[in-house]
């Protein structure tokens, strides 16, 4: 059993915006696969298939480490078997990449997950959400994706289902071999 876990800020004032970029992936991957997103377990909105769980932290998100581990030692997930997908704002907007480990980047939502299992060694996606220097980063990833941005998330979106995929059916090596690689001017 794997799990896919996105974060993000629950409630409708924060849907569509930046920092909610996990849930939208989790969303997209529920559609893509037809895993309904129906449950409440542990603290997170869960779906659920014979081979993947699907989760969304019901919490805000620097909170998101208590539901992820509650949901990972009732599922009887290990740090190898999840997936965290999350928001970067130093990546460029719709690039993603799959990684192992490492520090969180101060990405608040990361650091309560690795504080709760008391690890860094875990999965994750970052989906690049890019930078508005003119706005302080704080005002910038709680805002919402304006019309010209649709495209570019709607592709990173697709790539990011595609890569999650991968990771839990075909190989982790395999999924970061063929997506951590984007390049803007394709």
């Amino acid at each position: 059993m794997f799990l896919l876990c996105g974060l993000g800020n629950k409630g409708s004032g924060y849907a569509h915006t930046r920092h909610n970029a996990g849930y939208l992936v989790i969303d997209r991957f529920s559609e893509k696969y037809r895993i309904p997103i129906n449950k409440k377990m542990c603290g997170c909105r869960v779906g659920m298939s014979d081979e993947i769980i699907l989760a969304k932290p019901d919490t805000f998100m620097n909170l998101s480490g208590r539901p992820v581990s509650s949901l990972m030692k009732k599922m009887g997930i290990s740090a190898e078997d999840i997936l965290l997908v999350h928001d970067d704002l130093d990546m460029e907007f719709g690039k993603i990449k799959i990684k192992w480990g490492g520090r969180d980047g101060g990405h608040k939502g990361v650091r309560s997950v690795a504080d709760t299992l008391q690890s860094i060694l875990f999965y994750r996606m970052k989906v690049g959400i890019g930078r508005d220097l003119s706005m302080a980063s704080e005002d910038f990833v709680l805002s919402r994706f304006r019309g010209e941005d649709l495209e570019v998330l709607r592709d990173a979106m697709d790539r990011a289902v595609e890569a999650a995929h991968t990771f839990f059916f075909e190989g982790k090596e395999k999924a970061m071999s063929m997506y951590n690689k984007w390049r803007s001017d394709l």
